[in-house]
């Protein structure tokens, strides 16, 4: 009698002891989170800018973007592309292609971009900006993709960037990323 119950007790504490590592586990490894998107570094390829009667610029550039998964699933994100703008108008786009960020690490990728001042009408600011050798400019995305976790949770999750950068025409440099 004394041995059937110590064996009850047993099976009751060893279901008590699995619940709590299932809860723990479901509380801390399962909870998915939002991927990182960023702008890790922007290097200038080529610059052309002139201040005259009718202020422009162009350039180019290769910027390394990495997506940042801290889940313990893989992140797999569709096709996307980063808008550049000077003020709030339009100067360039770069396109990222789909891809997979695996389970707690960063997917880093280089994206090359164009960017001209055609879009820009008859604007005084960008001529004052050129003449002092500082271009204001933004970049923004978004990232939409799915989380996957042990081959059966699969989770929608979007990741937001929005980046403001500072292009020194002297010395062709991405300044305050």
């Amino acid at each position: 009698m004394a041995e059937q119950s110590y064996q009850q007790r047993k099976t009751e504490i060893e279901s008590a002891a699995e619940t709590i590592v299932i809860l723990i586990f479901s509380l801390t490894v399962m909870r998915i989170k939002n991927p990182k998107f960023r702008v890790q570094s922007i290097t200038v390829e080529d610059l052309t800018a002139a201040a005259t009667n009718s202020p422009s610029f162009n350039m180019k550039l290769n910027a390394q973007v990495a997506v940042k998964n801290t889940n313990f699933g893989h992140f797999k994100f569709q096709n996307t592309t980063i808008s550049f703008d000077y003020g709030r108008v339009g100067v360039g786009e770069a396109f990222v292609g789909k891809g997979r960020s695996k389970a707690r690490s960063t997917k880093k990728m280089n994206v090359t971009v164009e960017l001209n001042s055609n879009n820009i009408v008859n604007n005084s600011s960008l001529q004052n900006d050129i003449e002092s050798g500082f271009l204001a400019l933004s970049c923004h995305s978004k990232l939409i993709g799915k989380v996957q976790l042990m081959k059966l949770i699969k989770k929608k999750k979007s990741s937001e960037m929005k980046c403001d950068m500072v292009q020194n025409l002297v010395t062709k440099a991405v300044q305050d990323i």
